[in-house]
Protein backbone atom coordinates (compact mmCIF):
# COMPACT_ATOMS: atom_id res chain seq x y z
CA UNK A 1 0.00 0.00 0.00
CA UNK A 2 1.19 3.18 -1.26
CA UNK A 3 1.54 6.15 1.45
CA UNK A 4 0.47 9.64 0.43
CA UNK A 5 2.35 12.40 1.92
CA UNK A 6 0.43 15.18 2.71
CA UNK A 7 1.30 18.52 0.49
CA UNK A 8 1.25 22.24 1.69
CA UNK A 9 -0.90 23.75 -1.13
CA UNK A 10 1.03 26.83 -2.43
CA UNK A 11 -0.95 30.09 -2.30
CA UNK A 12 -0.39 32.68 -5.59
CA UNK A 13 0.04 36.20 -5.55
CA UNK A 14 0.84 38.39 -8.28
CA UNK A 15 3.68 40.52 -8.07
CA UNK A 16 4.34 43.96 -10.51
CA UNK A 17 8.16 43.51 -11.81
CA UNK A 18 10.20 45.95 -13.69
CA UNK A 19 12.47 44.76 -15.95
CA UNK A 20 14.47 47.13 -17.58
CA UNK A 21 17.12 46.53 -20.58
CA UNK A 22 20.49 48.23 -20.08
CA UNK A 23 23.50 47.68 -22.86
CA UNK A 24 24.78 44.76 -20.75
CA UNK A 25 21.16 42.70 -21.11
CA UNK A 26 17.91 42.74 -19.28
CA UNK A 27 17.37 43.33 -14.71
CA UNK A 28 14.25 42.69 -13.69
CA UNK A 29 13.20 43.66 -9.48
CA UNK A 30 9.87 43.20 -8.33
CA UNK A 31 7.67 46.33 -6.85
CA UNK A 32 6.74 46.93 -3.17
CA UNK A 33 8.48 43.56 -1.55
CA UNK A 34 10.23 44.17 1.70
CA UNK A 35 14.32 43.67 1.16
CA UNK A 36 15.99 43.76 -2.19
CA UNK A 37 15.39 41.16 -4.82
CA UNK A 38 16.80 41.53 -8.14
CA UNK A 39 17.45 39.14 -11.37
CA UNK A 40 18.99 39.52 -14.17
CA UNK A 41 19.09 37.43 -17.85
CA UNK A 42 20.34 38.07 -21.60
CA UNK A 43 17.30 38.06 -22.34
CA UNK A 44 13.26 39.50 -21.22
CA UNK A 45 11.98 35.86 -20.51
CA UNK A 46 15.59 34.93 -18.48
CA UNK A 47 15.58 38.10 -16.66
CA UNK A 48 11.79 37.50 -15.44
CA UNK A 49 12.51 33.69 -14.67
CA UNK A 50 15.96 34.86 -12.69
CA UNK A 51 13.40 37.47 -10.57
CA UNK A 52 10.87 35.04 -10.41
CA UNK A 53 13.33 32.74 -9.07
CA UNK A 54 14.75 35.08 -6.23
CA UNK A 55 11.14 36.23 -5.23
CA UNK A 56 10.35 32.56 -4.67
CA UNK A 57 14.07 32.57 -2.53
CA UNK A 58 13.08 35.55 -0.93
CA UNK A 59 10.09 34.00 0.70
CA UNK A 60 11.27 30.61 1.64
CA UNK A 61 14.26 32.88 3.79
CA UNK A 62 11.80 35.51 5.14
CA UNK A 63 8.37 34.16 4.98
CA UNK A 64 5.30 35.23 3.39
CA UNK A 65 5.41 38.66 5.29
CA UNK A 66 8.01 39.54 2.66
CA UNK A 67 5.50 39.87 -0.08
CA UNK A 68 2.96 42.02 2.32
CA UNK A 69 -0.81 41.55 3.32
CA UNK A 70 -1.99 42.96 -0.26
CA UNK A 71 -0.16 44.37 -3.02
CA UNK A 72 1.06 47.53 -2.09
CA UNK A 73 1.29 48.99 -5.79
CA UNK A 74 -1.99 48.71 -7.72
CA UNK A 75 -0.38 50.15 -10.97
CA UNK A 76 3.07 51.50 -12.38
CA UNK A 77 4.02 53.82 -14.86
CA UNK A 78 7.15 54.44 -17.13
CA UNK A 79 7.35 58.40 -17.44
CA UNK A 80 10.34 60.56 -18.56
CA UNK A 81 11.49 63.70 -17.38
CA UNK A 82 13.74 66.48 -18.19
CA UNK A 83 16.42 67.56 -15.55
CA UNK A 84 18.74 70.63 -15.22
CA UNK A 85 22.30 68.61 -14.65
CA UNK A 86 25.84 71.13 -14.36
Amino acid sequence: MAIRRRTTASRVKVIKIVIEHTEDGYVGYPLGMKGVVVGQGDSYEEALADVTSAIEAHVREFGIRALGPKPPVVDAFIAEAEVAVK
